[in-house]
C-alpha cells in the first residue's frame, strides 16, 4: 500500500504522516509531495527521514492513494492528474466539497456512498466535521429541522503563520501577521472572506456542507464562526430544533453508543468538553447537553474536537480506511 501525502510538509501534511503512523495504516511506502521550494527536504514518518518529491514524481511513484492538503488551487490544478493515473484522492482543501460529482465524506456519517468510481474524495470543512459526527445519531433519531451554531475555533485553523503570530503577541514580538487584528487576548468574529449575504464563506460551508453530507437538503442550518486564540481544537455551541421531542437522557445514551463520539456530561465534576481534553484526539467531544427551554423540541449541545485530528488528517485517513477495508482502493 503506497501511500503518498501532498502538501506534507504543512501543519496538516505534517499531522496526517503522524496519524497514518498512529493508526497503523498498512503503509508499505510513503511519497511525500509537496511544492517545487519545498522538494529535498526531508520528513519523518515512523522514526525514518523521506526526501520530499513533486507533484510530477508523486504521479511518477504510482501510489494507491493519494491524501491531499496542499490548498484548493493546488487540488483544482493537480488532483485530476493523480486521479487519471489511477490514484484514489483523498483532499481536504475545499476545492471540490460542492462539486455534484464528487462525494463529501464523513466515515461515520456516510462513507456507504463511496464506490470503485470515485477517484476524487471531498473531505470536509473541519468545522463541519464535527459537527455532523454528533448530529447523525440524533437525526436518524428526531429529525433535525434546524441548527443555529456558533464556533470557538482555533488558530491551527489558520496555519502556522496564525501560531506564530498568537507566540508573538504572547512574547511582545513583531512578527508577520496572518490576521488583520491581534489574535492574543482578543475575539475575531471572522473566519474566511465576507460574502454578498453578510456571512463568511466558513459559516457558508458549514451551512451547505451539513446539507450535503447528511444527505438532507430540508435541514436549516446558520451559522456565526469566531477565531479564537487557542493553539489547538475548535469548539462549537450548537442549538438544535427537531422535529419530535427527545428525553434528554435518551440523547445522551445514543450520542454515548454513536461512532466516534464521546459525552462528558458531569455537570456534579464541572466535566464538560474542551480543547485541552481533545488534544491529539481523533473522537468527537460532547457535553453540556441539555433542554432548549424556550422552545419545542429543541436541544442545546457544546461539541469540541481536535481540529488538525479528526477536522482534517484522522477524517480523511479514515476515509481510506474504509475504502480499503470495502475493497475501493
Amino acid at each position: 500500500m503506497k501511500v503518498a501525502v501532498v502538501g506534507a510538509t504543512g501543519l496538516v501534511g505534517t499531522k496526517m504522516l503522524q496519524v497514518l503512523a498512529e493508526r497503523n495504516f498498512p503503509v508499505t511506502e510513503i511519497v511525500p509531495v509537496a511544492s517545487e521550494r519545498s522538494v529535498g527536504k526531508e520528513v519523518s514518518f515512523k522514526g525514518k527521514s523521506y526526501k520530499v518529491v513533486s507533484m510530477q514524481d508523486g504521479i511518477a511513484a504510482k501510489p494507491a492513494v493519494a491524501i491531499f492538503s496542499a490548498g484548493g488551487s493546488t487540488s483544482l490544478e493537480w488532483a485530476p492528474k493523480f486521479a487519471e493515473a489511477g490514484i484514489k484522492v483523498i483532499d481536504n482543501s475545499s476545492a471540490w466539497r460542492m462539486d455534484p460529482t464528487k462525494k463529501l465524506v464523513v466515515p461515520e456519517v456516510n462513507a456507504s456512498a463511496l464506490t470503485k468510481d470515485d477517484f476524487i474524495i471531498a473531505n470536509p470543512n473541519c468545522s463541519t466535521i464535527q459537527m455532523v459526527v454528533a448530529l447523525q445519531p440524533l437525526h436518524l433519531q428526531y429529525k433535525i429541522k434546524r441548527v443555529v451554531v456558533s464556533t470557538y475555533q482555533s488558530v491551527t485553523g489558520t496555519g502556522k503563520k496564525a501560531v506564530d503570530q498568537l507566540f508573538n503577541e504572547r512574547k511582545g514580538v513583531d512578527g508577520e501577521m496572518a490576521y488583520k487584528y491581534p489574535i492574543d487576548l482578543n475575539v475575531i468574529p471572522q473566519i474566511d472572506v465576507f460574502l454578498d449575504n453578510g456571512y463568511t464563506k466558513e459559516e457558508m460551508k458549514m451551512v451547505k456542507e451539513t446539507n450535503k453530507i447528511m444527505q438532507d437538503d430540508s435541514i436549516r442550518v446558520t451559522a456565526t464562526t469566531v477565531r479564537i486564540p487557542v493553539v489547538g481544537g475548535h469548539s462549537e455551541s450548537v442549538n438544535i430544533e427537531f422535529e419530535n421531542d427527545f428525553d434528554v437522557q435518551a440523547v445522551k445514551d445514543l450520542l454515548a453508543k454513536a461512532p466516534g463520539v464521546i459525552v462528558q456530561d458531569d455537570l456534579a465534576n464541572q466535566i464538560y468538553p474542551m480543547p485541552l481534553w481533545a488534544h491529539e484526539k481523533d473522537e468527537v467531544f460532547v457535553g453540556r447537553i441539555r433542554r432548549d427551554e424556550t422552545q419545542a423540541n429543541t436541544l442545546n449541545m457544546w461539541i469540541v474536537s481536535d481540529n488538525l485530528r479528526k477536522g482534517a488528517a484522522t477524517n480523511a485517513i479514515q476515509i481510506a480506511e474504509y475504502m480499503m477495508a470495502n475493497g475501493l482502493l
